[in-house]
């Protein structure tokens, strides 16, 4: 018979993190000092949220990005791929979405 625990069912499996494995994670993310964003280091800080290294608002704060320039990045990586996320090719994306009825800003006209 297997011992029982309150935490997790037999069929459950548990993943213990240790604060060092953690550590090595973050220290494979770029430099919270990172001002030249290239797509590559976008899509890490994106990827570390998506898997739960780093919550949303951890990212902004330790990267010192605003909440619409974060979420840009996951919208553009989303709808666009890793090539979205090239700075020079934005301006391009946006007057895309904007030509394909997807502008989402109000006019004060």
């Amino acid at each position: 018979m297997q011992p029982h625990s309150s935490f997790a069912s037999h069929h459950e499996q548990v993943k213990i993190v240790r604060i060092s494995d953690r550590q090595k994670d973050l220290d494979g993310l770029p430099a919270p000092d990172t001002r030249r964003w290239v797509t590559r280091r976008k899509a890490q800080v994106v990827a570390a949220v998506r898997n739960g290294l780093l919550s949303f608002e951890e990212a902004c704060e330790r990267y010192r990005l605003s909440e619409e320039e974060f979420k840009s990045w996951i919208s553009l990586l989303d709808n666009h791929g890793i090539r979205g996320l090239r700075a020079t090719r934005t301006q391009d994306y946006r007057q895309s979405d904007e030509r394909n009825g997807e502008d989402l800003r109000v006019s004060a006209e």
